[in-house]
């Protein structure tokens, strides 16, 4: 068995071993592991299907499903031919092939398939990877469109009048990707992608909400290609409370745990982000197979999120450090400090990045974009390592103030003259710009 690229992007042609003897013949038409190791996608099929056709001539398609299709003969021949339909440079794209009971071709999600029964009796097999349904979003074309050029050998001898009515090249619309879906619309990294990503959907807490799963099982996964969960509980010191524990393990884990089995049954990429929290600090720099180790409740929830995004199989962990963007954060704090007149102690012992939330949301769509490994990367800013109070102070400075208003305060004493629960917090937050390639 071999595999080879088609001229059509992300199309395989498989080259199957059939044995034969004095009975008949043998194949494996479908072997997981031996074709995914030869090339070929592991695109999960969940439905068979088996066209029979009893006159040589007959013709059907093209179209262009909303779901990858696995295609080969059982019996007979046929002449198959495709057309790009997806957006892009590829669209129109055309290429034809024989195929007979050695020959079997990947075809891609948005690309036309049709093929025309060289022989009587021929019968036609493909795997889908998504349940036919009949509200299916299909894009078809004419199979007898002449800009097209397609050689079909034999004159048509069966047609359905519905491929009569499919429209010529010239004025099909492309058909749209596969949805991509940002949840946690209204933090800071969800404002930062929505400057990067406008084709995307963008939810918040009204639509899915963590803490009633049933929003997320009753969600419309239909399509859905990829789902960044920006969405979390970041009161890292309410984490500590009694109820406020409960809310970040419902939230942080149990949002996960029902996203995560979305993914799975639905086939999409999950992006869950996680913390230098996930660290207890005791190391300088954190790589990404250093075991997780957290000192609070927070950190806890994130380390189990970890745990079950590695459950997904199209997944990016996603660790970051001290966002900074559109929203509640440090920066903005301090500035108004400064402004107010106000002269704050802040703490000097903690060290890490600060990481804009555009770089951090940047950073996600290169991995996506460039069909990066799974599993785990750590994007933060690449700035100087530095702490909370070198940062308030160049904050003060920029406002006019004096850098010296602000006081250094090591984290126990700042811990110790707060009237609540207080986290504890990795000494060492600076994570290694790195990915683990899985």
């Amino acid at each position: 068995m071999r595999v080879e690229d088609a001229p059509i992007a992300g199309m395989k042609v498989v080259h199957l071993d059939v044995h034969g003897d004095s009975r008949g013949w043998f194949k494996e038409n479908w072997q997981r592991t031996r074709m995914v190791e030869a090339g070929l996608p592991d695109f999960g099929p969940v439905q068979h299907n088996v066209s029979f056709n009893e006159t040589a001539g007959t013709i059907r398609g093209l179209h262009a499903e909303p779901w990858d299709k696995f295609v080969s003969v059982v019996t007979g021949r046929v002449f198959a031919a495709w057309v790009d339909l997806r957006p892009g440079d590829g669209f129109g794209t055309t290429f034809w092939i024989e195929i007979d009971s050695s020959v079997a071709v990947f075809v891609p999600r948005g690309v036309a398939n049709s093929y025309q029964t060289l022989e009587e009796n021929t019968t036609y097999s493909y795997l889908v990877n998504d349940h036919w349904r009949a509200d299916a979003h299909y894009v078809n074309v004419s199979l007898l469109d002449e800009s097209l050029e397609i050689p079909w050998p034999l004159p048509v001898t069966q047609m359905s009048e519905k491929d009569k009515g499919h429209p010529p090249l010239a004025e099909v619309v492309p058909m749209p990707p596969r949805r991509t879906i940002v949840l946690g619309a209204n933090g800071q990294l969800g404002r930062a992608l929505a400057g990067i990503l406008p084709n995307a959907e963008f939810y918040d807490h009204d639509v899915v909400d963590f803490l009633r799963p049933e929003t997320v099982e009753n969600f419309d996964w239909t399509g859905v290609g990829v789902v960044i969960n920006a969405a979390a509980d970041t009161d890292v010191d309410g984490a500590e409370t009694p109820d406020g524990r409960r809310r970040s393990w419902a939230i942080n884990v149990g949002g996960t745990v029902a996203l995560a089995k979305q993914a799975i049954r639905h086939r999409f990429t999950l992006v869950g982000v996680s913390s230098d929290y996930v660290f207890d600090g005791t190391e300088v720099e954190h790589g990404v197979d250093e075991l997780v180790s957290p000192l609070g409740v927070y950190g806890q929830t994130k380390a189990a999120t970890e745990a079950v995004l590695a459950t997904v199989p199209r997944h990016y962990i996603v660790r970051t450090s001290w966002v900074v963007g559109d929203g509640k954060n440090f920066i903005d704090t301090m500035r108004k400090l400064a402004r107010d007149g106000v002269s704050p102690s802040v703490v000097d012992d903690q060290f890490g990045r600060l990481t804009p939330a555009r770089d951090l949301a940047q950073g996600i769509v290169d991995l996506l974009e460039n069909n990066a490994p799974y599993g785990i990367v750590h994007i933060t800013g690449t700035g100087p390592v530095t702490t909370w109070w070198q940062i308030a102070r160049e904050v003060f400075e920029s406002e006019g103030r004096d850098p010296n208003d602000v006081q250094a305060v090591s984290t126990s004493d700042w811990a110790a003259g707060q009237n609540r629960a207080i986290s504890p917090r990795p000494r060492y937050g600076t994570l290694r710009l790195e990915t683990d390639g899985s």
